[in-house]
């Protein structure tokens, strides 16, 4: 009941706070932080205060399912869930993603292959929209075209205050098996995986990659387990990526599963040094994050330090190619080999994926039935000389589309507008958005992928 009424007076402020954005101006979310690797257009005029919107309603453990306010983090969501065995359908790999962001734009994990992606789980959720209305938007109903356009549309449409989920068991432990694959061999084993959640007879819960060269690929799968003998942990001296390569087997507890990833961000975090064993042990273990990371990342941008200092030594600017990309599976070979000749980031994510319903959701047309595989890297390449920032990436675009294949918008996109609407349904988007924002509040689809605004 309090967390009832908390709710309702945070959503209270939010609703003052767009009665206070001048009639006319944008309506932005007062927001400090964010996983997005755009840069946007800083604004000096109020915006919504979310401040309050960040926490769990409730969980029925017996339903299996969670009421939970948009601008929770998974951290804590994962946090409430756990003690009732229970975890979100699919946790993205970072803690400080938000529930709603995941919503409205996208996320994916290991569960993916079996879970589809954040939105399949959503049952219902509290909307307010471009109008000021909030509207509460189910699969069927009065708000029906706004429940399924709303994924990938980025707050386009509005914001989402509430939403319920449904939640997944997972066993206290999961056990890894990490087997290393060709290339070619890759597909046909995520094929058979989706087809039967086995591997080798094994069952299979998990399932995602890394190809370190060509020559050197690997699928994790994971099993839930009710015991271990050993865990590790990934949060001290040792380095997850790292591991895949040494051992073929090993267990996590839930919790350290679910958070693999973030402690080094991917393998990001040698960047920073992070991963030298002399920094390790001075870098104080609760700012091994991906959002401290994060932090980092966008001082540099805000003030280019660490360019400066490049050109000082005579070195080549740098593009950054932050991207993750859905590849059909029986292109991903191909488009591996495209992309280690033609652009070299090494190591890449691998994290198969199909949609669980059997309907495709508008702004991110994945075909139902068919099993894509989201491949992501992250990182900078040099600027070639007399090539332009951003070349890179128009050619990792081009590619995607080229092998069938559909792209993220929560980092740089160099679409021109044409190609752009074709891609994300645009004009879908654009009836939507005369019901729910006429008077087009909220910044566009294009303008905030494209043009950073």
């Amino acid at each position: 009941m309090a967390a009832t009424l908390a709710h309702d007076q945070a959503v209270g402020r939010l609703r003052e706070s767009y009665e206070r954005i001048p009639q006319g101006d944008p309506v932005r979310l007062a927001k400090r932080s964010s996983n997005l690797f755009r840069p946007r257009t800083e604004l000096d005029r109020p915006g919504l205060d979310v401040s309050k919107l960040t926490g769990v309603i409730s969980v029925d453990p017996a339903a299996r399912t969670a009421d939970v306010q948009g601008m929770c983090t998974y951290e804590d969501l994962v946090a409430a869930t756990l003690p009732y065995g229970l975890t979100p359908m699919v946790v993205p790999q970072l803690k400080t993603i938000t529930l709603g962001g995941a919503v409205t734009g996208l996320g994916i994990e290991s569960s993916s292959f079996r879970a589809g992606l954040p939105h399949e789980s959503v049952l219902e959720l509290d909307i307010l929209t471009g109008a000021g209305d909030l509207v509460t938007a189910r699969p069927d109903g009065e708000h029906t075209d706004l429940f399924r356009m709303f994924p990938n549309s980025y707050g386009t449409l509005g914001y989402a205050t509430r939403l319920r989920i449904e939640l997944d068991k997972i066993s206290p432990y999961v056990a890894l098996r990490h087997v290393r694959l060709g290339l070619d061999e890759l597909a046909p084993a995520i094929d058979q995986i989706v087809a039967s959640s086995t591997y080798d007879g094994e069952p299979v819960h998990f399932v995602d990659g890394v190809v370190f060269s060509p020559a050197e690929a690997y699928l994790t799968f994971g099993r839930n387990s009710d015991a271990a003998t050993r865990t590790s942990d990934y949060t001290g001296q040792q380095i997850f990526y790292r591991s895949i390569q040494q051992r073929q087997q090993d267990f996590l507890t839930a919790h350290d599963y679910l958070w693999r990833w973030d402690t080094d961000w991917f393998w990001c975090s040698a960047a920073f040094g992070a991963q030298q064993p002399v920094v390790r042990r001075l870098w104080p273990r609760r700012w091994r994050r991906s959002d401290v990371f994060h932090k980092i990342v966008g001082f540099e941008n805000r003030h280019g330090w660490m360019a400066g200092l490049n050109r000082r030594r005579g070195q080549p600017d740098r593009e950054r190619v932050v991207q993750d990309v859905e590849i059909p599976v029986e292109r991903l070979e191909d488009f591996l080999r495209w992309f280690d000749a033609e652009v070299g980031m090494r190591p890449v994510w691998l994290c198969p994926l199909r949609l669980r319903g059997s309907a495709a959701w508008p702004l991110y047309p994945l075909s139902p039935g068919e099993t894509y595989v989201n491949v992501g890297f992250w990182g900078t390449v040099p600027i070639a000389p007399g090539a332009s920032d951003g070349d890179v990436n128009r050619r990792i675009e081009a590619a995607v589309t080229e092998f069938g294949g559909h792209k993220s918008l929560y980092s740089d996109a160099y679409y021109d507008r044409d190609t752009f609407d074709r891609l994300y349904n645009v004009a879908a988007l654009a009836e939507v958005k005369k019901r729910y924002d006429p008077d087009a509040r909220l910044t566009g689809l294009y303008e905030k992928a494209v043009t950073r605004r």
